[in-house]
């Protein structure tokens, strides 16, 4: 008997079988969508193989096959089937990454869209938002979907798309609260692509330096070989690292393949999508948040057609169907953000590299400040280094100085974080008429309140951290893990005492302490609580066109904006990254400092750059005031091979999280009990313990941590582990995460 195993969109790690009728024979290809039935409901599944054999009992059959060809090429399903097993993903999972909401949907709930079926958006002008009503929520409303409510009630209407993205049972929290009067779902006409408003000229490739012309000539014999290699382009801050982007894309389209461009966050590049149409032209793939159902479903048709061959966006963008797939970018491939930290836990980078090598494909990795990780490729000969060691346009890097809080006060605003020698060069860059960025990554205007009386902080009632004061949005208190909100307390919540004071320093604060130094100066902030999506790239117009002096942001101005006028970069707090209780820590602040210290300087001017620390000695804040990378690499890297920390070693972390503290915890000695008995070698098992953010939205967390050089050793390791998973209390989660990136 014909039998195929499919997988179905469903968290189970696990393929189904289901006899193939002889009239769907041809149709059901490795790829191919199936419509099958799965217990009361009908689903639509993606076959993984074919085989002949005798039938598991009660075999169901196919019901239909509604593609004459496979949704997914060949290379593609098998780069999935490696990444779930990888990261121990359900396989449907994995695949509901891969296939747009209509291609998951059946025939039947295509013709007959709903606001809250699989087919939403249909329509391709139309999209529902969800907006916040004045009744209460249902008096038995879960965590998440007071969480959901007060996110709309303390953003404003937000589109059902994106709190999907959020939280993964959005829809059924909506049509309850919808059903309850607390929210409204309105369908509101799709805005235009925001990447393709407005036209962009065509433009000639510039002459390349000496450096761009070797790493563009190695790139494009690896093309024209059709080698399945991998490349690390580091290059300083305004090198030119894009133009060599471009040139490999030319050079892979030439020869009838695609290319894949990854970005950490395309809200902020929009700069990037410019440059990539002005080049190719508007026939470019820009894969974000803002399309629709329908308008996701044509491009990713049109590439899977190979009607575009160029497709960008964030780490999403991994699983677009580029046909004949011939290189893959990752830009900025240090960031934090090419790391999914909800449902499947994939890192996008390091699945890049696996994605071209699946597609006989080059994969480019670049950046300013490389990862541990990528550095020690080249150094094991699984990558090859190309260099950009000098700006593309000559110009030369910023001086970097420190400034030493312990032993310099404040300057004239009396607040010792805007010392007298940043004060002072943010005068002298006002009266030439330059920029300055002043870099803070912490939002908001306090980022915590104290009772003076008790010493009482003021802290979320369902998470354990401390809420954060929002002036500019009405005076109110807000958890920036759970988006619970309330009113600043006239009184101690505790002890009754009128004696509240805010405490530590927030971007909204600096913004308004610098606007008032500098009454004359046009004082601008970039932070999540101001810009997100297209007003990401309003704020960054508005510094282009001279209308700002002084931006104010977190780490969204140290993602590749070129702003040549800005001549002065200020770090008001290098060492808040640093306190991190994260092995991560130093390398983090490292490259943050250095990015944002390439923002200065990349037009005529010379550039300056001040970093305020009470360490100045500390070794990422020395190597980043000489621009030494490579320094700060051996260094690290030594740091990381005494304590047998990644790159040098394999980790794994396992979450737990329950409404009970002491269920949560007898889960977790549970888990790590497991693994110990398992007695695999050189798997070194850490805890279990609190979390160092021990509750979230009323469930109290703990970890497991596994640790080895040996990825077969680590794995065996997990597979106890999980074996383990299946004996835990319904009310406890556990999810696993392999080569964490964050480790709270």
């Amino acid at each position: 008997m014909r039998l195929v195993d499919v997988a179905v969109p469903v968290p189970l790690g696990q393929a189904f079988t289901y006899e193939v009728p002889d009239a769907l024979d041809e149709k059901l290809q490795p790829g191919a969508r199936a419509v099958v039935p799965f217990g009361s409901r009908k689903l639509v599944a993606v076959v993984l193989e074919r085989r002949e054999g005798e039938p598991p009992k009660g075999v169901k059959r196919v019901l239909s096959a509604p593609d004459d060809a496979p949704s997914l090429p060949g290379d593609l399903l098998a780069f999935l089937r490696d990444l779930a097993s990888y990261y121990f993903a359900p396989i449907g999972d994995v695949l509901k990454l891969a296939l747009p909401p209509i291609e998951r949907a059946t025939q039947q709930e295509i013709e007959t869209p709903s606001l809250f079926g699989p087919a939403k958006g249909v329509a391709p002008r139309q999209v529902a938002w969800v907006v916040a009503l004045d009744a209460p929520a249902p008096a038995k409303s879960s965590a998440q979907a007071l969480a959901l409510l007060a996110h709309v009630r303390g953003t404003g209407p937000s589109p059902l798309s994106r709190l999907c993205e959020r939280w993964s049972s959005a829809r059924a929290i909506v049509k309850r609260l919808a059903d309850a009067g607390a929210l409204a779902i309105e369908l509101r006409e799709a805005a235009r692509d925001p990447f393709f408003t407005a036209p962009v000229a065509r433009d000639a490739p510039p002459e390349l330096t000496g450096p761009q012309a070797e790493a563009v000539a190695r790139l494009e014999a690896a093309v024209a070989a059709g080698e399945a290699r991998t490349f690390l382009l580091h290059g300083v801050t305004g090198s030119g690292k894009t133009e060599v982007y471009l040139h490999a894309i030319a050079a892979v389209r030439a020869a009838g393949r695609g290319a894949l461009v990854l970005v950490p966050e395309i809200a902020l590049t929009p700069q990037l999508v410019s440059r990539f149409r002005a080049r190719f032209g508007d026939e470019v793939a820009v894969i974000h948040s803002a399309l629709t159902d329908k308008e996701r479903w044509l491009m990713w048709q049109r590439l899977r057609k190979g009607e575009l061959d160029v497709a960008i966006g964030a780490r999403s963008a991994l699983f677009a169907p580029v046909r004949d797939l011939g290189l893959v970018i990752v830009d900025e491939e240090h960031d934090g953000s090419f790391k999914q930290e909800e449902g499947v836990r994939y890192h996008a980078r390091d699945m890049a590299i696996l994605r071209a090598h699946k597609s006989g494909g080059v994969c480019v990795l670049g950046s300013a400040t490389p990862s541990l990780e990528s550095e020690l490729l080249t150094r094991g000969k699984k990558a090859e280094k190309l260099r950009l060691p000098d700006r593309a346009r000559a110009q030369a890097m910023p001086v970097v100085e420190v400034v030493d809080l312990r032993r310099i006060g404040a300057g004239p605003t009396g607040d010792k974080r805007i010392s007298l020698p940043l004060h002072r060069a943010l005068e002298a860059t006002l009266a030439r008429g330059e920029q300055a960025i002043v870099f803070l990554n912490r939002r908001g205007f306090a980022p915590s309140v104290r009772c003076e009386a008790c010493g009482e902080m003021c802290s979320c009632p369902s998470c354990s951290v401390a809420l954060t004061f929002h002036k500019r949005a009405g005076g109110i208190l807000r958890c920036h893990y759970c988006d619970f909100s309330a009113p600043l307390f006239a009184k101690c919540p505790k002890c009754a005492a009128p004696a509240l004071a805010l405490e530590g320093l927030g971007t909204e604060k600096l913004e308004e302490t610098l606007s008032t130094a500098f009454p004359t100066a046009r004082v601008a902030r970039l932070d999540r609580d101001v810009a997100s999506g297209k007003a990401i790239e309003k704020v960054i117009e508005r510094v282009r066109a001279r209308e700002v002096d002084i931006l104010v942001g977190t780490q969204m101005v140290t993602k590749g904006h070129d702003l040549p006028l800005v001549t002065l970069v200020g770090v008001i707090n290098a060492d808040a990254a640093l306190s991190l209780p994260d092995y991560r820590a130093a390398e983090r602040a490292f490259q943050l400092m250095v990015q944002v210290a390439g923002r200065a300087g990349r037009g005529d001017a010379k550039g300056r750059v001040l970093v305020q620390t009470y360490a100045p000695e500390h070794h990422a804040i020395v190597f980043a005031l000489q621009h030494d990378v490579d320094g700060f690499i051996e260094r690290e890297l030594v740091d990381r091979r005494e304590l047998d920390y990644p790159p040098y070693s394999r980790m794994a972390l396992l979450r737990l999280d329950a409404p009970d503290e002491g269920e949560v915890k007898r889960a977790a000695q549970h888990i790590a009990l497991a693994v110990r008995d398992a007695a695999v070698p050189t798997v070194l098992v850490i805890g279990p313990a609190p979390a160092p953010i021990e509750r979230i939205r009323g469930r109290y967390r703990y970890r497991v941590m596994l640790r080895s050089r040996e990825r077969s050793h680590l794995r065996r390791a997990l597979q106890a582990a999980l074996a383990a998973r299946a004996d835990l209390h319904r009310s406890v989660r556990c999810s696993l995460d392999v080569d964490p990136v964050q480790l709270l």
